[in-house]
């Protein structure tokens, strides 16, 4: 005899409610995996050998949209900061690459080989103070026109690992910062853009209390910050060639001027030579204590936040969207 089962019968035993009906099952939460840094160059096989790279092979390149450098003495590396895809393209996509002195690249993804407990959005500027990395990065952003918010994301020299954020939500976005020796920071906005950002300077504590540090003129659009031997905020403008240095508490004390205007990155020396890049004209400045600007490289595509390369005595730049770094050799 064949059993029939009318469609009603065979929703009751099987649809949602039914008695006989299987609940779906609940996927179970997904342990987090442990945060890891990238390994120096090198291959790793499908038994998961990792081999390092023969000292005859030299690889270059390792960056997209690489915005600021900084050298750490420990491991006489660059340390180059790339922004990766916009925020509004592929959020959190930001990575961080060790470089050689002779440009070829040591670790093409320090931080960033994956997103294991790593948040990096978009960061503009970087530094090295105290055995940590600041970067100067932003929340939001991820679609055309939605607010973004300033957050300094630190990270442990020693391991690469996560090290605190601090975010400042009066800002909608840090350009360059500077560390000083006692964890105090100072971020650039520059200003300006679709919704008329003031230009400011921050200052924020090591207890993570942000305040305007400078608001508005002799500020046009300012960019690369420093601090000089003598403990003095140095900042220049991308909207003119003003190299302005400012006490700590905030008093203009001198002004110079770059060879060119359209100012990004600003290395001090010892000595308080300034180096001045120009974004916008791609011209590197010398400025020697009491002497006028002198124009010591030209032609440089997308001048942006360099920094000294202790090793080997040269100005690092990186290139913004050539993705690539540029070095110059100094006397």
């Amino acid at each position: 005899m064949r059993l029939v089962l009318s469609c009603a019968l065979v929703a009751l035993l099987t649809g949602a409610g039914g008695a006989f009906a299987q609940a779906a099952p609940t996927p179970a939460a997904e342990e987090p995996k442990p945060f890891e840094v990238g390994k120096p160059l090198g291959s790793t096989n499908r038994e998961g050998l990792y081999t390092p790279i023969s000292a005859n092979v030299k690889m270059y390149g390792s960056f997209v949209s690489a915005e600021s450098c900084s050298y750490d003495p420990t491991r006489k590396l660059i340390v180059a900061v790339s922004r990766g895809a916009n925020q509004n393209q592929v959020p959190n996509d930001a990575f961080v690459s060790l470089v050689n002195s002779d440009g070829t690249v040591n670790t093409p993804r320090w931080i960033g080989v994956n997103r294991n407990g790593l948040v990096l959005n978009q960061p503009f500027g970087s530094d090295i103070e105290g055995g940590k990395l600041y970067t100067a990065d932003r929340d939001g952003g991820t679609a055309d026109g939605a607010p973004s918010v300033s957050v300094i994301r630190m990270f442990d020299m020693a391991t690469g690992a996560p090290a605190g954020e601090i975010a400042v939500p009066d800002s909608t976005g840090f350009n360059d910062i500077e560390v000083a020796a006692d964890g105090t920071i100072y971020a650039s906005q520059t200003g300006g853009g679709q919704n008329k950002e003031p230009m400011r300077i921050y200052k924020i504590t090591p207890d993570g209390t942000a305040s305007v540090f400078l608001d508005g003129a002799p500020l046009v659009s300012p960019n690369g910050v420093a601090i000089d031997k003598d403990g003095n905020i140095v900042v220049v403008n991308i909207g003119d060639d003003a190299v302005l240095t400012f006490s700590p508490a905030g008093e203009l004390v001198n002004t110079e001027h770059a060879a060119q205007a359209g100012s990004d990155g600003l290395v001090i020396m010892e000595d308080g030579t300034k180096y001045v890049s120009s974004v916008l004209n791609g011209g590197i400045s010398k400025i020697a204590p009491g002497q006028p600007a002198e124009l010591i490289a030209s032609g440089v595509p997308s001048a942006a936040s360099m920094c000294y390369d202790a090793g080997g005595n040269q100005l690092v730049i990186p290139l913004n969207n050539n993705n690539g770094l540029a070095f110059l050799k100094l006397d």
